[in-house]
């Protein structure tokens, strides 16, 4: 059985910086397509960035330039690096792993950015 395990949130004053990490056991990590989402209160879940098997990332338009998906297929990890993080950042982070259709979920991790 897939599991995901997401760890690194927190509460962080705009501005500053988190790092997201969510380990992967019970598959072929190598073959996935991993994936970052987020879930605010009263929204959809969303697409915040995702790292193909060959290395290739893709960011939603709101997070590029602060944000860096990053995977080490050894350890069968993927991170996600925050950087200049803004309230509208807060949400659930939840990670993803896949290779056709939904594929399967961590439990996420609350972001909350504050003063």
């Amino acid at each position: 059985q897939v599991q995901l395990v997401e760890s690194g949130g927190g509460l962080v004053q705009p501005g500053g910086s988190l790092r997201l990490s969510c380990a992967v056991s019970s598959i072929t990590f190598s073959l996935y397509t991993m994936g970052w989402y987020r879930q605010a209160p009263g929204k959809q879940r969303e697409l915040v960035a995702s790292i193909t098997s060959g290395g290739s990332s893709n960011y939603a338009d709101s997070v590029k330039g602060r944000f860096t998906i990053s995977r080490d297929n050894a350890k069968a990890t993927v991170d996600l690096q925050m950087n200049s993080l803004k309230p509208e950042d807060t949400a659930v982070y939840y990670c993803n792993a896949r290779i056709l259709g939904p594929g399967a979920w961590g439990q996420g991790t609350q972001v909350t950015v504050s003063s």
